[in-house]
């Protein structure tokens, strides 16, 4: 499997490391991943992370737009200047920085997030509270769609 699924929460231990779960894990292995990519996520409080995939995809984005427009500079702020790599050490952990913690209010777990290309780390109260608003959206979102089909 060469997703990101599914979610778990992990504690943080006291020298600020937290093990990434094993089946995120196995999918950097597959990927042949050591270093993450990981920017602040513009509209959640979490955190994206992924392989060069995932910053790549935001550069091309970038080639696309007229270099002269405020739209590839904040572009650039948003994918480079709120970027980061990380590592992961030969025990599956990585170290959460002040990057991770002040962006997401993480304090002594976080929720690890499957998105299938990347991964996302939240705070696991947020991701319960997101999560549950999200559910909400899309049982609205069907509701309607049935009500439509009905007419």
């Amino acid at each position: 499997m060469e997703r990101f699924l599914s979610n778990a929460v992990n504690r943080i231990d006291a020298k600020g490391r937290v093990s990434v779960p094993a089946q995120f894990r196995s999918v950097l292995q597959l990927k042949g991943l050591s270093d993450l990519y990981a920017l602040q996520s513009i509209d959640m409080p979490a955190i994206d992370a992924g392989g060069m995939d995932l910053l790549e995809k935001y550069e091309e984005k970038i080639a696309l737009d007229d270099p002269f427009l405020r739209s590839s500079d904040d572009m650039s702020i948003f994918c480079h200047g709120d970027g980061a790599f990380f590592k992961v050490d030969g025990s599956g952990r990585l170290q959460v920085t002040d990057f991770i913690r002040e962006h997401t209010g993480i304090k002594d777990q976080i929720a690890f997030v499957g998105r299938g290309q990347f991964f996302q780390m939240w705070d696991p109260e947020q991701f319960a509270d997101h999560r549950a608003q999200v559910r909400a959206r899309l049982l609205e979102k069907r509701n309607q769609d049935a009500g439509k089909q009905a007419s």
